[in-house]
């Protein structure tokens, strides 16, 4: 029944009419329900109509554009292989087109119907850090001239460039820092990434070296366009030496595919195309295999050393560390930093930790001088080699 024909009867008088005039509000309701749902249906049916022409389609081939040429027409390099000279589109136009654009060609004409966002490996992706460290410069002891030296070099040409063309000199592309193991090179690393107002990209050297011809320089070059895409940027290598070990007589693919990758990694970061605000932070323990092409100047332009703590280092580290446990007693800080000679950070980090886990076993509930002694006397016997070492 239409809404037309329910209102044709009228106006209707006493009893009978009120429950008539109900009916008809309920009958009203009903149909512009049942309108709403045959409208859905519509759209239902129209989406079907559409996922079924879809899935009848013939798929489009991905190309990259090698060069447009007049009347309309395009150079491409399609997926399958050869070089072709399609058409292009009215939707698309001549002038939207360039050198290097990924397309999509319709397999029926080969004409380009599609211009494609451009692809960004999901692994360089990954390199990027989202949650900053929350290792701040406070927290590194023992390290203030490699702090200020890695500040000057990474922080300050991104803060106030300004500085640096008013004085007429470039500032320093990458910083190189090195040294023995457990020397807090990482630590500094981790605060600038939380100092830094910019984008912040973690990769370790061996990332790098793949087993198919090309892969690394590949990911090398995606790492950089990432860099440059999201700049400001900071990139850190981390185990360099992975990747940029001396070059000599390759006698295996896999040595090969290293030193392509370390060629695309030099170009990269003292090549043709400038890097702009990015800068990039190696980390290595072993200085002396590293290629000369990558430390001369205009690349690695600063090497700082991070060598194990002396004697005011150590007391400012374990300093650091005491704070943060609970204290019982005295703690005689001169046997301590004269017991502690040759050890680096992560060995009084290890030290400080042990001598929480003696208290635990105790029973105790913070840490005396006698906790710290045995806690170095087992750190000492660990870097011995002495087997078996532990508590029961």
């Amino acid at each position: 029944m239409s809404d037309k024909a329910l209102d044709d009867f009228g106006p209707l008088e006493g009893e009978n009419a009120q429950d008539e005039e109900k009916e008809v509000g309920i009958l009203k309701e009903q149909v512009s329900s049942l309108k709403e749902e045959v409208e859905r249906l519509r759209e239902y049916i129209n989406q079907l109509e559409q996922d079924k022409e879809k899935a009848l389609s013939p798929p489009l081939i991905e190309a990259v554009v090698m060069d447009v040429l007049p009347n309309g027409r395009a150079v491409v390099k399609s997926s399958s292989g050869p070089n072709l000279v399609v058409y292009i589109t009215s939707a698309i136009g001549q002038n939207k087109l360039k050198p290097g654009d990924r397309v999509a060609l319709n397999q029926r004409g080969s004409a380009i119907v599609e211009i494609l966002p451009r692809s960004e490996d999901a692994f360089v992706k990954l390199m990027e850090v989202v949650e900053r460290p929350k290792v701040t410069y406070a927290d590194i002891g023992g390290l203030q001239v490699q702090m200020q030296l890695l500040r000057e070099a990474v922080e300050l040409p991104l803060k106030k460039p300004e500085l640096f063309r008013e004085i007429g000199i470039e500032p320093p592309k990458a910083v190189l820092l090195y040294g023995p193991p457990g020397c807090g090179k990482t630590m500094l690393v981790k605060a600038v990434a939380h100092e830094a107002d910019a984008t912040f990209i973690r990769l370790v050297g061996s990332e790098l070296v793949q087993k198919f011809v090309g892969e690394g320089a590949r990911l090398t070059r995606e790492l950089f366009e990432l860099a440059k895409k999201k700049s400001p940027s900071i990139i850190f290598i981390d185990e360099i030496d992975a990747v940029a070990s001396k070059r000599l007589d390759a006698s295996v693919s896999g040595e090969r595919e290293v030193q392509r990758t370390l060629m695309q990694l030099l170009a990269e970061i003292d090549g043709f195309d400038p890097l702009g605000d990015v800068k990039i932070i190696g980390a290595t323990n072993r200085l002396d295999i590293l290629d000369p092409a990558i430390l001369r100047p205009g690349r690695f332009d600063r090497l700082v050393e991070v060598p194990l703590p002396d004697k005011a280092g150590r007391e400012e580290i374990l300093k650091l560390y005491l704070k943060k446990i609970k204290l019982s007693g005295e703690v005689d800080m001169a046997y301590l930093v004269s017991s502690t000679e040759g050890m680096s950070g992560a060995d009084l980090k290890e030290l400080v930790t042990e001598a929480g886990m003696n208290a635990i076993r105790r029973g105790a509930k913070a840490v005396n001088m006698n906790d710290l002694k045995e806690a170095l006397a087992f750190v000492r016997k660990k870097e011995k080699g002495i087997s078996g070492v532990g508590y029961l």
